[in-house]
């Protein structure tokens, strides 16, 4: 039943997300991105290669002035993989499609810059639905202290993202609108 609400809930914030991603916000986040991350100088952090009308935040991830990384599906059910990626990096095609960095240099995040579909006041996030970044993030606390950054429009918040006892929390939300950390 939370499978099919789920289901439900991410065409519904795909549309708009659609909408927003036309609408030139991506600057106005990015820069509030910048502003987030300038409070972790040096730390690991990993961001993401967008897709589709996911919102970029490569502009941020290049400024930053320590190691980033992007992820890696290293397969269906498990945690995702970090390498470390710069704006220079030669990309191939990894699994599931995602471009990853030829290389394939491993670094830990301390913080994630998490893409998502659909956000609440709550701090919760919608994925795509494969549990990734719930399994990442859940592992990942576990061995120590990291923040996770949601990365969107404003218009892709919700006024409840459906959740189950897998789904982590975000730490926080960056939109064109600003910062939001959650308690």
């Amino acid at each position: 039943m939370i499978d099919d609400i789920k289901a439900e809930t991410r065409k519904a914030a795909f549309a708009a997300r659609k909408v927003a991603h036309g609408k030139g916000l991506d600057a106005a986040a990015q820069a509030h991105l910048s502003a987030a991350l300038a409070g972790y100088p040096g730390a690991p952090v990993s961001g993401y290669l967008p897709i589709r009308t996911e919102i970029d935040p490569r502009p941020p991830m290049a400024a930053h002035d320590g190691p980033v990384g992007v992820p890696v599906i290293p397969g269906q059910a498990q945690p995702l993989l970090f390498h470390l990626w710069t704006p220079e990096a030669v990309l191939v095609d990894g699994p599931f499609g995602a471009r990853v960095p030829e290389n394939g240099v491993a670094m830990i995040p301390r913080v994630l810059i998490v893409p998502l579909l659909a956000f609440d006041a709550r701090g919760y996030r919608l994925g795509y639905g494969g549990g990734f970044y719930d399994r990442t993030l859940d592992m990942l606390r576990k061995a120590g202290p990291v923040t996770a950054l949601g990365f969107a429009y404003g218009a892709q918040e919700i006024a409840e993202v459906p959740i189950d006892g897998y789904d982590q929390r975000l730490d926080g939300i960056v939109t064109e609108d600003g910062l939001r950390r959650f308690d």
